[in-house]
């Protein structure tokens, strides 16, 4: 029988949230994007019983970089974890950051920058927090990162305006926090919309360049997986979550278990992609 081998090296789960909500949803959980209140709060204390770490998206990559001196000493099967929401919905305020707050844990939270606090037409029909709960919420330790400015896939899109989409969310979400770039709380992470293109080697390349002069740290994507020392900062993997998620399977994603999928993730996007391409 073939063995899912992991590589060697720290080990780190991102997990991606987006919802934290009672909507039902329909279809294969895999598409899922809900999270019940009350499964998330006993994901939260899960984290707390087993003494996991909920360390911030910022020390995660100083921690893949290898230079911050309070983790290099760090045994590499330290039990970290970093918490993302994508997408900035108000439940994020109302039913995760409680939960959060009673744990002492944070969390980083990509806005769409042209959805947030506006009264412009919300994604899926949800709507998002303000301008006014996102200042509270960084004043109260959750940071914020780029999730584009009105949530495009990116990959259709030419580079002038993947620029823009990358640029302008990163400035606008540091004017409302009055944080100019480069300063110690700027605007540092991003979040890939939709699914992530890592079939098209050339656009990824090119997005990489892009997010680095724009002045980003690192990228998330919706690749399935453990995140692991070696991996590309600009394609972060992560592991998602939600209303599917009971205790047993929480546990097995954290434990890695669920890594396996991100083969069988890779050959669907890779087999679509072929598909499209004979088409034209």
């Amino acid at each position: 029988m073939m063995k899912f081998r992991r590589p060697r090296g720290l080990r780190l789960p991102i997990l991606m949230y987006h919802s934290i909500s009672h909507d039902r949803e329909t279809g294969h959980p895999y598409y899922w994007i809900n999270t019940s209140p009350a499964l998330f709060a006993q994901h939260m204390q899960y984290l707390a019983d087993h003494n996991y770490q909920v360390i911030s998206l910022s020390h995660a990559v100083e921690m893949i970089r290898g230079f911050s001196p309070t983790t290099k000493h760090q045994p590499l099967n330290t039990k970290a974890v970093v918490l993302t929401f994508d997408d900035g919905y108000a439940d994020f305020y109302t039913d995760a950051f409680p939960v959060l707050r009673r744990h002492g844990f944070t969390a980083t939270v990509f806005l769409p920058t042209d959805y947030i606090g506006n009264g412009r037409p919300t994604l899926r029909g949800k709507a998002h927090l303000t301008w006014d709960r996102v200042r509270e919420l960084s004043a109260a330790g959750i940071t914020f990162g780029s999730h584009t400015c009105s949530h495009p896939q990116l990959h259709d899109l030419g580079p002038e305006e993947i620029t823009r989409e990358l640029s302008t969310s990163k400035q606008t979400i540091e004017s409302q926090l009055n944080v100019s770039a480069g300063q110690p709380r700027g605007v540092d992470s991003f979040c890939y919309p939709y699914k992530f293109p890592e079939h098209d080697i050339q656009f990824v390349s090119t997005l990489s360049k892009v997010l680095r002069s724009v002045g980003y740290d690192c990228c998330l994507s919706t690749r399935i997986g453990t995140t692991h020392s070696a991996d590309d900062l600009f394609a972060l993997r992560r592991v998602p979550i939600n209303s599917a998620d009971d205790q047993a399977l929480f546990a097995a994603k954290l434990s890695g278990a669920y890594d396996c999928m991100a083969t069988l993730q890779a050959l669907s996007k890779k087999a679509r992609s072929a598909g499209k391409t004979r088409t034209r």
